[in-house]
């Protein structure tokens, strides 16, 4: 068993709550620039200042405590990442109730059951495709009473909800706003469980303290640079995201907003951020499509040398020698292409941050050789985000940091990684058996993950204890949700969700024997098991197996559906070594030996 902690460098506030940072901006710096906001006009951005956040946040929250939200009361998000996401979390934790974030993907079941679970009072949603989910689940949420929406065809909720909290006071307010202390609930962030029904995370204001607290101090070269800013494009619904707001609004770092995916590079050119935080397959997308665009323009031959020449000078400083062969190249390039790809994200960025999913040392060195330095980290929901991470003075590429400061980490004798921290959640929403299955009587956290520690303390992931699926993309995925709906299906036997560390999710099925003689009678087919391989090709039997796929993929969010599947042409028994004796599917046995039909899922 190795142990490894990092001592705390900084002190925790033992007081207040964490809009206790919108009211100190505004007193200390009340003309700062918080937050910047898309006028409407391309390339164009509204400023918003620290004196102003706090007038209509104030405003949402007296909102909030006139429609009857009390202290201690779950308010639902459901909505793209944007502006008023992080003005309504604010308002929420003003009026002293406790935010629940639902992604804006998320399917009506997700829906009904995180609003029933957690006993929302109030949805805010963003439009009107979110509130028809929301209406068609209504009947069975006895503990909703308001729904709003933030694109509504009037003033929309932001609006409506100042003009309602009119006549309340800013004494009644700043009651509220001081009632929750450090050990009460901010917000409950429902995450994959192995059965795939999601579990509440129940953080606190004290997690987020401890967290933000710890890392703006250690990331001082990204939050208290001078002109600091960040395009914030992930979900906010993710506590990576969510993490980042808060910390910007607590260092009074500019924060921007954009779900525009497709038009994410103008906004980064326009809005120039001095670092992103991003899912490793972002990092991808950029690497893969400047790779083709250089091809497409027979610049292919260079564009690879120059990424080899980064990531030879990147391992060359960790070397601590960069060979004068490579310098010079090096310098070439510079001009030549990595300008280019640093000015596609504004020209000023310096630093990422990557999470979600591993990031890979090719990726790292290549962006670190190009002058972006790509600070990798690893945690939880259950951690209110990073555990450890890379530091731009404490670099390992291809680890995921050290423990943040106050942070234990431990390797228990099956190589499973546990933490300790003041970051670390208190447990699960009203499910006390989960959360002593996460938190041992010692008080550790078992993350489900595997991995060592080295001399110095940094951490290296090398696999997962449990099931869920983690998508390039930093996407968590229980796979068992689908393959459960998918095998109910007749024609269906087995089925296997895979997509851990790929773009997205896929499937392989096999079929049922007993049910496909019936199923070929009726198409005018042969069918039986012996003619399992050519039926597996079959269109007909594809669509039927595709209509059972769909279905699945109504339980979940986009991000999570399946997008491409396989019908092997064989089916997995208990007496072939794929299945154990109650029948159940040895996921490892099957994903041994079928990589090659996984692989192909996942070939251009």
């Amino acid at each position: 068993m190795r142990e490894y902690s990092t001592p705390q460098s900084v002190a925790v506030p033992t007081s207040g709550n964490l809009t206790d940072d919108v009211v100190r901006n505004a007193d200390e710096a009340p003309a700062a620039v918080v937050f910047s906001r898309p006028t409407g006009t391309p390339g164009e951005w509204g400023d918003v200042t620290a004196a102003e956040f706090l007038v209509e946040v104030g405003g949402v929250a007296k909102g909030l405590v006139a429609a009857g939200v009390e202290p201690g009361d779950r308010v639902a998000i459901i909505s793209r990442t944007r502006y008023e996401w992080t003005l309504l979390d604010y308002a929420i934790w003003f009026a002293g109730a406790v935010t629940v974030p639902i992604y804006e993907s998320s399917s009506a079941e997700q829906i009904a059951w995180i609003l029933s679970d957690s006993g929302a009072r109030a949805v805010v949603a963003e439009d009107a495709a979110h509130v028809a989910k929301i209406t068609a689940v209504r009947s069975d949420l006895t503990e909703l009473h308001h729904v709003w929406a933030i694109e509504d065809s009037g003033a929309g909720a932001v609006g409506v909800l100042t003009r309602l909290g009119g006549d309340v006071s800013d004494d009644e307010l700043e009651k509220r706003r001081t009632t929750a202390g450090p050990g009460d609930l901010a917000t409950l962030i429902y995450t994959s469980g192995t059965t795939g029904r999601p579990k509440g995370c129940m953080l606190t204001h004290d997690n987020f303290q401890t967290e933000l607290t710890v890392a703006v101090h250690e990331l001082e070269q990204l939050f208290d640079a001078e002109g600091a800013s960040t395009l914030l494009f992930l979900p906010l619904a993710h506590v990576f995201a969510r993490i980042i707001q808060v910390g910007c609004v607590k260092s009074r770092t500019k924060l921007g907003h954009s779900a525009d995916i497709k038009n994410l590079v103008p906004q980064l050119q326009s809005f120039q951020p001095t670092f992103i935080l991003a899912v490793p397959r972002v990092f991808e997308k950029v690497f893969n499509t400047a790779s083709q665009n250089a091809t497409a323009d027979g610049k292919g031959k260079i564009f690879d040398r120059a990424a080899d020449v980064a990531i030879a000078y990147s391992r060359g400083l960790d070397a601590g020698r960069v060979p004068l062969a490579v310098r010079a190249q090096h310098a070439a390039f510079s001009r030549l292409v990595y300008a280019k790809l640093r000015a596609a994200l504004g020209g000023r960025c310096e630093f990422a941050v990557s999470g979600g999913a591993p990031l890979g040392d090719r990726l790292g060195h290549f962006y670190r050789g190009i002058g972006l330095v790509v600070l990798e980290g690893y945690g939880l929901t259950e951690t209110t985000a990073a555990l450890t991470v890379n530091l731009p003075d404490a670099l390992k590429v291809g680890t995921v940091g050290r423990p943040l400061p106050g942070t234990a980490v431990r390797v228990t004798d099956d190589g499973e990684l546990v933490f300790k921290g003041g970051q670390v959640f208190g447990g699960y929403w009203a499910n006390p058996e989960a959360t002593a299955e996460a938190i041992d009587a010692d008080g550790w956290f078992h993350t489900g993950d595997v991995g060592e520690v080295d001399d110095e303390g940094f951490v290296r992931i090398t696999g997962r204890k449990k099931e869920i699926l983690v998508t390039a993309g930093g996407k968590n995925v229980a796979p068992a949700v689908l393959e459960d709906r998918v095998r109910a299906h007749a024609l269906v036997s087995q089925c296997l969700v895979v997509g851990d560390g790929q773009p997205f999710i896929g499937a392989l099925v096999t079929l049922d024997s007993e049910a496909l003689p019936a199923w070929a009678e009726q198409h005018g087919k042969s069918g039986d098991a012996a003619s399992l391989a050519s039926l597996s090709r079959d269109p007909d039997l594809r669509a039927a197996v595709e209509a059972a796929i769909e279905d699945a993929n109504q339980a979940v969010s986009k991000a999570e559906a399946i997008r491409k599947f396989e019908v092997l042409p064989y089916d997995w028994t208990e007496e072939g070594g794929q299945l154990t004796p109650s029948l159940k599917l040895k996921r490892n046995v099957v994903m041994r030996e079928c990589r090659d039909e996984i692989s192909a899922l996942y070939e251009v």
